[in-house]
């Protein structure tokens, strides 16, 4: 009786027993299933070990895990120990065990910790970013935009490595670059907050550095007027933004602009006179700007100068035909020159620009009215009520 046994049997048989063992077990068959009894016995207790050990680190792990989220770190350390003692140099192990480290500042026990799972395997899921990170909190800006830019190579980089590296190569003094990879986390992500805010500071920081160096070089310039009147105007400070750009404007009269700036606080104020000074100003400098004209119109309207309003409106619809306010006026000029079917259109017109605005459904109520088509107008003043409501209930509403 001769015994066949397979080849991974056979291997295992070469690597436990001695060489002496295989004549016998051609020569005796009864000691060859012995034999092999003894070793598959052996296979399933190595087995059973194995498991049993993998079973104990999922344990341990999890352990740290409910420690780490109870604040309790120093019971989280002692589990993972405890699992690497199990299974000794388990990559995701020491990952997580330098997370927990460089969660307790720890950074160059969590550097030691991610370095060994890099020498096994450099692109191990998410470890180059937090060897920056730690990298980072030692301000050894060399190293960590070099480990941000390792995770950024791997196919799935951690979410937040190119706002880190911003972060570390705005810190570097290497503006333009943190700005470049800002801009790109937010391309990737447009609800990225955070890439955002630091987009905004580096901006702001970078307009108060330009205004202290034009302060440096003329405290009374044009440009440092001009300048400052935008950002009072940014900021609806309408009175110091007039009191700017007049001082601009007695630098340099012929200014291109600047009227019209003058013109918009002025009718942010209700000062509608003196708005409509500045935006004709502005018109001989600009005859054809569609803003500016949309501007007079609505000043001629709310004045009632509907052929006035007329002629400026449809220069602004020629220009921006898909402004909702540019029909609404077209609407009011033509209803005041008593033309109510072309009212009518363009207040149709305004309410497929802006489904959701009240107001002209309100008017062409009135224009249907006057056309005689009760139901019509009845149900266009129903839509109105209803979309007023849902306005003040928006308006009620908190801002989250």
């Amino acid at each position: 009786m001769e015994l066949h046994l397979t080849s991974v049997t056979a291997k295992s048989i070469t690597h436990q027993f001695p060489a002496a063992w295989f004549s016998r077990l051609r020569l005796d068959p009864l000691f060859a299933l012995r034999a092999l009894y003894v070793l598959l016995i052996l296979n399933v207790a190595l087995a059973a070990t194995a498991v049993h050990g993998q079973s104990n680190k999922e344990i341990l792990l999890e352990q740290a895990r409910k420690s780490e989220k109870n604040g309790d770190y120093r019971a989280a350390e002692r589990a993972y120990l405890q699992a690497l003692t199990v299974s000794p140099g388990d990559l995701e192990t020491l990952k997580r065990f330098g997370v927990l480290q460089q969660t307790e500042l720890k950074f160059d026990e969590s550097i030691r910790n991610f370095q060994q799972v890099l020498d096994h395997n450099p692109q191990y899921a998410e470890v180059n970013f937090f060897l920056g990170v730690s990298y980072f909190g030692q301000n050894d800006l060399v190293q960590a935009i070099r480990s941000f830019e390792q995770e950024l190579a791997t196919a799935r980089p951690h979410p937040r490595c190119r706002y880190y590296l911003a972060l570390t190569l705005q810190s570097a003094g290497r503006v333009d670059e943190a700005i470049a990879q800002l801009d790109r986390a937010v391309e990737e992500n447009p609800k990225n907050l955070d890439a955002l805010y630091q987009l905004a500071r580096i901006h702001k920081n970078a307009s108060l550095q330009a205004i202290e160096k034009l302060k440096a070089q003329d405290p009374d310039s044009f440009q440092l007027h001009a300048l400052m009147g935008e950002l009072h105007a940014d900021e609806e400070r309408y009175p110091e933004a007039i009191k700017e750009y007049e001082a601009a404007l007695a630098k340099r009269p012929d200014a291109t602009g600047i009227h019209y700036a003058v013109g918009v606080a002025y009718w942010a104020q209700h000062q509608m006179d003196a708005a409509k000074k500045e935006f004709t100003e502005a018109l001989k400098e600009s005859p054809n700007d569609a803003v500016t004209n949309l501007y007079l119109g609505d000043i001629a309207v709310h004045e009632e100068h509907f052929a006035e309003a007329l002629k400026c409106l449809l220069v602004a619809q020629k220009g921006q035909p898909d402004i909702a306010q540019v029909h609404l006026l077209l609407g009011k000029s033509y209803h005041g020159l008593h033309q109510p079917e072309k009212a009518k259109e363009e207040f149709l017109t305004a309410i497929r620009l802006d489904p959701t605005a009240a107001q002209p459904h309100y008017l062409l109520a009135q224009i249907y009215r006057e056309l005689q088509d009760q139901q019509s107008s009845a149900s266009e003043f129903a839509e109105f009520e209803r979309l007023s409501k849902l306005e003040k209930e928006k308006a009620s509403k908190p801002n989250l």
